[in-house]
């Protein structure tokens, strides 16, 4: 087996290989311990001497090894090898940099593992050889080779290659950008010569705009190397690419890659949905003022389907900025659902086919990692409490990604099956009895999709507790069930009556009367989903049933920016809406449908044949913004079909800017120097000025009055600053956490939060039950890249009831 690695990766995460001898013949303990009576033993005075004239006796031998004093290993961030000094830039144009360039290479490709082999037979002469295709990174890498011979032969080796030019450019670009940024771009030029080099050094990007030149002419010293800055904007968000290209005589080097610049947080969307019978509908559009031009657009979206009225809960769902079990489930589970028909969410904001199979293999194997060994499933990490309600979710989304063909690991689905079977020894005894029925009935609706047959336990479960006592949530899961069984039709007539009896009913739309209770959150409960997971029960066993259309109007009804309130919600009503639409949608159209803004025609598509295809008609913002007054959106339909579209509006303001806003949590945030007092300090207009290359703790406050409950407290990160991960070997452990994330009141010393992430572009920290009271949280980042940033606000929310939250205000700051 042969790897080759790159250095700084291993040095990074601390890894060493070890000989493979260690692990067939490992070290039995001898079973022996000392014991010393030194403790014991009453001295004389030490301050007296001998009589003799001798010097005192220095201990030594037999004395035990105090834990206290031993050491502890402490890892500096080391200045770099060369202080990088600004070159002066010339007025040399970008035309004679590029000539300069040659035939130049550029690199693009930076894998960190190059090579690895994990079979290779060695040849009579016991030799082996293997090609490597080295990449792109020039760095040292780490070649490693384990040998076996026989059962009882082992060897390893270990050498080192540096993969290097006479001249070098490193690019090191922001890992982020936000909308609005100005940054200035470092690039470092590495002269490895004996000589000194005139160097030419050019910038060209995409999706940035550079404010200075793109192009000098610097000397590079023997030997050393000098820093250029090249000054970026952005232009709007999405991929911002770059390539930087340096040459001096004969050598030459380029560099290529690209960096996301993403949305502002003010942000505004809007969707309306609709239908055309016959003719045609007419929307008034009248655009804010002070609105970015060059952001955002109207996109026109019609099908024949109804199914593309789910576009918005799909893509909420697919693109979920958070990672919990849950999430990846719930994720899985609308892949899966709706793998037949994503033709009817034909939308540039969802990866494609491809790309959502990849999705699907990876949350498997995320879910698989986390498992506990009696089948239970974590919110966040491997070895965290598991939730008996969460995990039959999960096993949901195992059936279902199952029934749609997709490959699910063996492994995770036998211990899932395993630990549905036996649900009731898992439940925590606190859990009160409506709790307990709630997962006990979803239990066995799971394992009725997984083949089992659970009728006589669902029809037991009813009987024995009885329908005035079961909650509606598991009369729902229970009811689909029966409908499979002849022998049960008395048991599901009275279940449906009983559950007429609860409903509330308008001229045109219905929903389910509920209570509910502090143990919600226990199995993430809400009215919406409740409508859902019933509305799904009597499509089943009720499909003629008046009250279902209204149902379907009361749900579409409640739709926030054409989405419901979270990830529950979002998936049950999904899977909902997803049957309705399929069972009673029959006829097939045959239209032509055309799109005009204003005078103009914007679109015109044919639906002749029963598809989910979705045709979008998209019209850039700056080509609204041109438009004068209120201007109308006409949709036509001619031919028989019934047409369904959505119109979308995004934009954002001039003003960058969101003021705190306090809807359950009061949020705030702080930066505060670590090396230096004048390393960060707020100037008198609100503006944080910090040093470029210092350290900086971030401070955030969050104060909740009530009790709360999946908690998600997220700072996004301004573009120059980039987050120390401790774990990583090379930070200063003097950093932690000051265990800052810790309770201020109530006299507790542990963390409140049960899991961290630290990303790119922003920190998260999440919890389950939060307790009333002040909560800080705090980590660290190093200011890498100078230029003018914006900090969009820290936010609290209930991930599960999302209008309860809490935001701290925009911040401007300047690295410099």
């Amino acid at each position: 087996t042969i790897l080759v690695v790159d250095e700084a990766i291993l040095a990074l995460a601390g890894h060493s290989f070890e000989s493979p001898i260690k692990s067939f013949y490992k070290p039995n303990a001898a079973g022996v311990s000392d014991l010393s009576s030194r403790d014991y033993v009453l001295l004389a005075n030490p301050e007296f001497n001998r009589a003799d004239g001798r010097e005192k006796p220095h201990p030594r031998g037999m004395g035990r090894k105090s834990k206290i004093g031993k050491r502890t290993k402490v890892y500096t961030f080391d200045d770099a090898l060369v202080p990088a000094a600004t070159a002066l830039a010339s007025d040399e144009p970008l035309a004679e940099a590029v000539a300069q360039r040659g035939k130049t290479t550029v690199r693009h490709r930076f894998d960190a593992l190059a090579l690895f082999a994990g079979s290779i037979p060695t040849d009579e002469t016991g030799q082996a050889q293997v090609s490597v295709s080295m990449p792109d990174s020039l760095t040292r890498y780490r070649i490693v080779a384990y040998a076996v011979s026989s059962p009882n032969q082992f060897g390893l080796a270990e050498s080192t290659i540096t993969v290097r030019q006479p001249l070098m450019v490193r690019p090191s670009p922001p890992r982020f950008l936000n909308f609005g940024d100005k940054a200035h771009f470092p690039v470092v030029i590495q002269n490895l010569t004996d000589k000194d080099l005139s160097t030419h050094v050019a910038l060209d990007v995409r999706n940035l705009k550079i404010t200075g030149p793109a192009g000098h002419v610097v000397t590079v010293p023997a030997k050393d190397r000098i820093e250029v800055l090249f000054a970026i904007d952005t232009v709007s968000p999405g991929k911002a690419a770059y390539q930087v290209v340096t040459a001096a005589g004969p050598h030459s080097d380029a560099q290529t890659g690209q960096f996301p610049v993403w949305t502002p947080a003010t942000t505004e969307a809007f969707a309306t949905y609709g239908v055309i019978d016959s003719g045609h509908s007419v929307h008034q559009l009248k655009l804010p003022t002070d609105i970015i031009g060059q952001y955002g657009g109207l996109k026109v979206s019609t099908s024949s389907t109804a199914l593309q009225e789910l576009t918005d809960a799909f893509i909420y769902l697919v693109n979920y900025r958070f990672s919990c079990s849950e999430q990846i489930a719930s994720r899985i589970l609308s892949i899966a659902a709706m793998k037949d028909v994503l033709g009817a969410f034909n939308t540039d904001t969802l990866p494609s086919a491809d790309t959502l199979a990849v999705t699907m293999a990876t949350n498997f194997k995320w879910l698989a990692s986390r498992q506990a060994a009696d089948g239970g499933i974590p919110f966040w990490r491997p070895g965290g409490r598991t939730w008996p309600f969460l995990t039959v979710h999960v096993a949901h989304a195992v059936a279902m990604a199952q029934t749609k063909g997709y490959q699910v690991p063996s492994t995770l689905r036998k211990k899932l099956l395993r630990y549905l079977s036996r649900i009731d020894a898992h439940m925590p005894s606190q859990y009160k009895a409506q709790t307990r029925q709630v997962i006990k009935s979803y239990a066995l609706y799971v394992l009725h999709l997984l083949g089992r047959n659970t009728v006589a336990d669902s029809d037991m479960l009813i009987t024995s507790i009885g329908l005035d006592k079961l909650p509606l949530t598991s009369l729902g899961f229970l009811l689909p069930i029966l409908s499979r069984d002849d022998a049960t039709a008395s048991q599901r007539k009275r279940i449906v009556n009983y559950l007429y009896g609860k409903l509330s009913e308008t001229a045109g739309r219905a929903n389910f009367v509920s209570s509910t209770s502090d143990s919600d959150y226990l199995t993430l409960h809400s009215k919406r989903r409740l409508d859902a997971i019933l509305l799904n029960a009597l499509i089943a066993s009720e499909p003629t049933s008046d009250a279902i259309p209204k149902l379907v109007r009361g749900l579409l009804s409640q739709r926030t920016r054409g989405r419901w309130g979270n990830t529950q919600e979002n998936v049950f009503v999904l899977l909902a809406l997803d049957r309705y639409f399929q069972a009673y949608e029959k006829s097939g159209p045959n239209f032509v449908a055309k799109v005009w803004v204003g005078d103009g025609l914007a679109g015109k598509h044919t639906f002749n044949t029963r598809s989910a295809v979705t045709e979008n008609v998209a019209v850039p913002m700056d080509y609204l913004h041109r438009l004068s007054g209120v201007q109308p959106i006409t949709l036509t339909k001619k031919g028989t079909g019934r047409l369904y579209y959505r119109l979308a509006l995004n934009y954002a303001p001039k003003n960058l800017s969101l003021g705190p806003v306090n809807h359950g949590f009061v949020v705030s945030r702080r930066y505060e120097p670590m090396d230096h007092p004048d390393d960060v300090r707020l100037a008198n207009d609100g503006t944080w000025r910090i040093k470029a290359g210092s350290r900086v703790r971030v401070r955030l406050s969050m104060f909740a009055k009530s009790r709360r409950y999946h908690v998600a407290l997220v700072d996004p990160l301004p573009g120059g600053l980039e987050t120390t991960n401790l774990a990583l070997d090379g930070q200063s452990k003097s950093q932690q956490h000051e265990s800052s994330i810790e309770r201020i009141h109530g006299g507790w010393r542990r963390t409140w939060y049960a899991h961290q992430n630290l990303r790119d572009e922003r920190v998260e920290a999440f919890t389950s039950m939060l307790w009333a009271g002040g909560y800080e949280y705090t980590y660290v980042a190093r200011a890498t890249t100078p230029g003018q940033f914006i900090a969009a606000p820290p936010k609290a929310e209930e991930m599960y009831n999302p209008e309860t939250y809490g935001r701290g205000q925009t911040d401007r700051v300047i690295i410099e």
